[in-house]
């Protein structure tokens, strides 16, 4: 008689000690992760120059990653069906080692974008297995803070990856800039082999089409829900460096103060999320976007002025920047038995929701200018606070880990 076979709840019910060594190692990769993804950003005029191509063609870099990073999300609880999930992390962290080399490397813009599509199915993947793995990393009271660390990597790769992207590609070259990250990258590589447990496929990971999940209204609600939050997030943060400098007349050196002040105030998010998660995850997820509306409002009159813009602007990464934590947490809750797949379809619908907002944005700017730019940017947060608050008055799972039952609100 075979084995049986283990779901996700039964994994995460049996986690009794936490491996704290593994939630940070996948941090380290997170940041490096991140800091691979939107390197391009700051070295887009070098590297166009290099591969003799326009501005515009090298940003494709970033779209042909967050296609490859949705096509991934919605594929890889299958095709990874019977591979152990420690077995997929290190995986993926050569891939992303692979892709840094290979951008770095690059002699023509087709090997470039080979290895940027290559850093999109690491995203999808990463991603789309995070808050399954965090269930299984520690005890069930514990999830909302290892996500929180999670996320942690991902604010300071925010705050610090274009900056520094731009003064090294200024000493050693845009090249040399992706180089710099294959080291964090085997670092990463070998904290986690050390560190990580094994981690056997589950037989959740064997199911069928993701997007199935979608049937459940709980769950059509809570994507809808999160995607709304996303859209109306890059509708507005998009476009807030053109803000700052035609609006609020922030000159150079103001406006990178400004942006590194809202990285600064999301890596705080990040650390004090969980506190706030403990008392009620829906009120949370419903709270957050209300107040983002509220800022997104308060910008037109005030944005002239650089100093309330900056405040406001800074309590907006606070809340931007923590909230997705939130949603890796209701992905914990909701779905207990499937939170590979759930993962991989929230990983989607971001990634879907990111591109639809900024160009909803841009197009709003570019036809009427801010001020419906920002009207907009409300109204979709607002919509997403509804969402999510309907997605509250839902049936709960049947198998609920205990973290979600002592953190709904």
């Amino acid at each position: 008689m075979s084995a049986p076979k283990i779901t996700d709840t039964d994994a995460h019910a049996g986690t009794t000690q936490a491996h704290w060594g593994g939630v940070f190692a996948m941090t380290l990769c997170v940041f490096a992760l991140i800091a691979s993804e939107f390197m391009p950003v700051s070295l887009l005029t070098p590297m166009a120059a290099d591969l003799r191509v326009s501005e515009g063609l090298a940003g494709y870099g970033i779209a042909i990653s967050g296609a490859f990073a949705v096509l991934t999300s919605l594929s890889i609880s299958r095709l990874a069906a019977a591979i152990n999930r420690k077995t997929v992390l290190l995986t993926l962290t050569v891939l992303m080692g692979i892709s840094g080399l290979v951008v770095a490397l690059a002699p023509s813009y087709t090997l470039y974008m080979v290895g940027r599509a290559m850093i999109g199915v690491v995203i999808g993947g990463f991603w789309s297995m995070s808050a399954a793995t965090a269930m299984r990393l520690v005890p069930a009271a514990q999830v909302p803070r290892a996500l929180a660390i999670f996320n942690g990597g991902n604010a300071l790769a925010t705050v610090i990856a274009a900056p520094l992207g731009s003064y090294l590609g200024g000493v050693i070259g845009w090249r040399g800039a992706f180089l710099c990250l294959l080291p964090v990258a085997a670092i990463a590589l070998a904290w986690q082999w050390i560190s990580l447990p094994s981690m056997p496929a589950l037989r959740a990971s064997a199911q069928g089409n993701v997007l199935s999940l979608l049937r459940r209204r709980v769950v059509l609600l809570g994507m809808a829900a999160c995607g709304a939050f996303f859209m109306g997030q890059f509708a507005l943060f998009t476009y807030v460096r053109p803000f700052l400098e035609r609006v609020t007349g922030a000159g150079s050196s103001a406006v990178p103060l400004v942006l590194l002040a809202i990285g600064v105030s999301g890596l705080i998010g990040t650390i004090v999320i969980g506190a706030v998660l403990r008392r009620g995850l829906y009120s949370t997820l419903v709270t957050i976007p209300v107040l983002m509306a509220a800022i997104a409002v308060a910008l037109v009159p005030l944005g002239p002025q650089l100093w309330p813009t900056a405040a406001l602007l800074s309590l907006w990464g606070l809340f931007a920047t923590a909230a997705p934590v939130g949603w890796w947490s209701w992905i914990a809750q909701t779905f207990t038995d499937e939170a590979e797949a759930g993962g991989g379809l929230m990983v989607a619908v971001v990634q879907c929701a990111i591109a639809v907002g900024s160009t909803v944005g841009g197009l709003l700017l570019d036809s009427f200018g801010f001020t419906s730019m920002f009207a907009a940017s409300a109204a979709l947060l607002l919509s997403g606070a509804l969402l999510a608050w309907m997605t509250s008055a839902e049936p709960r799972p049947t198998h609920t880990p205990a973290m979600a039952a002592g953190e709904a609100g």
